[in-house]
């Protein structure tokens, strides 16, 4: 009955069992041919009459989206529909939906400001250094501007790599490192070398949502655990290990997105420990490291590759246009996840692995990193001053990088403040934009390199101000 419920009261009982089996289907949990639940079976689930559940099968037939067989019950007409990630899960208002979050940051005009996305400004990057080490990598002769990569991808900075994991504590040979076109590309490779369809994956509560993208994707299910300043909350961890014995577990140890928290050391040595006791696997999305002065923790150095994988990428601190991101992992793991990728990509960018290799060894990168953090503590006490001044409280303050989590005053629902600033073209982050159980109403994501000028913040009270007048 629960189910019938939450479509609505205008809706007829038996429009709202078709609309169950619409849903079932557009989710792909009944496939093309697929059996559906019987008469029975289905008005008892749905605790509606039987003769209703007729209507809607026969309904469901007129339109050809069921096929009855004599004998043997309705089947699922047709062929399977594209795949479509809206289609799966429940419907979200625009707001609070990921996927269409990211097409508008990106879509929107540059008069829009955009305090919810999650790339720096493109003033805050070095681009008159790439296109200097552009013109290098295009100027010699050994650079192969033409060719395909190496499957592993450009060994000098492979090599160049392993330095930088040393001082994380991560020690590797360049051989257990793979280059990928960007952080994005990383994960979807683990994913496709690890999961297959129906296993259960592990997610924070709140999550970085392409997290949730991706494995909806790879038609897995999703557990979610609530997530604290210090890590995920470990009796809730616990409690999901044994009751959905999840494959994987993805989180980022260094800088939570969204949170801006950091994984504290007695939670990451517990998490290993129940990891170690329930075989799970976990990758680390380390992609936001370099936003440190200081390495704090890491997953995979505790571990030594036996558990974890790690991925990095350069998209967030030097150029979301020159593709280049990587996966660090046990040398077993290394060829057939090459293989993966000869067959899904054929490879990685070349000439973007050249020009991050020169901008690291010519120490442009460092220099580079060094203002840029300075920019950043600049850009974080300045936000937090003004949410703060416009009543939001801060659930943790960051040690680095980007993002402020921050709860909005008087039970303000994010989404319809977000509503509110979009009309002012100002695109904010809601709170369950990353949460699948949407325990988050009342949060918001910053991005305080996106806060700067007095407009983010008179837009977000007017915004604040309008919703908390439709909210009565």
């Amino acid at each position: 009955m629960a189910e019938i419920e939450a479509k609505g009261v205008s809706r007829t009982r038996v429009g709202a069992v078709m609309d169950v089996l619409y849903e079932r289907i557009a989710n792909r949990s009944l496939m093309h041919g697929a059996r559906v639940p019987s008469i029975r079976m289905m008005a008892d689930a749905l605790g509606v009459s039987k003769s209703t559940v007729v209507e809607a099968y026969d309904r469901l037939a007129g339109e050809g989206v069921l096929v009855a067989r004599r004998g043997a019950g309705f089947f699922v007409a047709g062929h399977t529909a594209p795949l479509a990630l809206a289609d799966i899960g429940p419907r979200l208002d625009r707001e609070v939906d990921p996927l269409w979050l990211t097409r508008q940051s990106l879509e929107t005009t540059g008069q829009a400001l955009r305090p919810g996305c999650g790339w720096l400004p493109p003033s805050w990057l070095p681009q008159d250094n790439m296109r200097r080490a552009l013109r290098a990598v295009a100027r010699d002769p050994h650079s192969a501007v033409v060719e395909y990569a190496t499957p592993s991808g450009l060994l000098a900075l492979r090599q160049h790599l392993t330095l930088r994991l040393a001082q994380q504590g991560i020690d590797v040979e360049p051989s257990q490192i793979v280059l990928t076109d960007g952080g994005t590309h990383a994960l979807d490779l683990v994913c496709r070398f690890l999961l297959e369809p129906g296993d259960t994956v592990l997610l924070d509560d709140p999550c970085y949502f392409n997290f949730r993208a991706l494995l909806l994707a790879h038609r897995v299910s999703i557990v979610n655990v609530p997530y604290t300043p210090n890590g995920p909350d470990l009796a809730g961890f616990e409690r999901a290990l044994i009751e959905h014995r999840p494959r994987l577990y993805i989180s980022n140890s260094a800088i939570h997105n969204p949170t801006g928290a950091t994984l504290t050391p007695t939670v990451a040595h517990r998490l290993l420990k129940l990891a170690g006791e329930h075989d799970l696997l976990i990758v680390e999305d380390d992609i936001f490291s370099d936003f440190e002065s200081e390495p704090s923790l890491r997953l995979a150095a505790l571990d030594g590759l036996a558990r974890v994988v790690s991925i990095g990428s350069f998209s967030k601190t030097l150029s979301a246009a020159m593709r280049c991101g990587y996966i660090v992992t046990r040398q077993a793991w290394v060829d057939p996840l090459i293989d993966l990728k000869l067959a899904t990509s054929f490879g990685s960018g070349q000439v973007a692995a050249g020009v991050v290799h020169r901008l690291l060894v010519d120490g442009t990168y460092r220099r580079h990193l060094d203002g840029l953090r300075a920019q950043l503590a600049d850009a974080m006490s300045e936000t937090v001053r003004r949410l703060a001044q416009a009543g939001l409280e801060i659930w943790t303050r960051p040690r680095a990088g980007m993002f402020l989590w921050a709860r909005l005053p008087d039970g303000l629902d994010a989404a319809r403040v977000a509503r509110h600033a979009l009309a002012e073209n100002v695109i904010l982050a809601p709170g369950n934009v990353f949460s699948v159980s949407e325990r988050a109403t009342q949060f918001m994501r910053f991005n305080v390199s996106q806060c700067k000028g007095p407009k983010v913040y008179e837009t977000l009270r007017r915004a604040m101000d309008a919703a908390s007048l439709t909210s009565v």
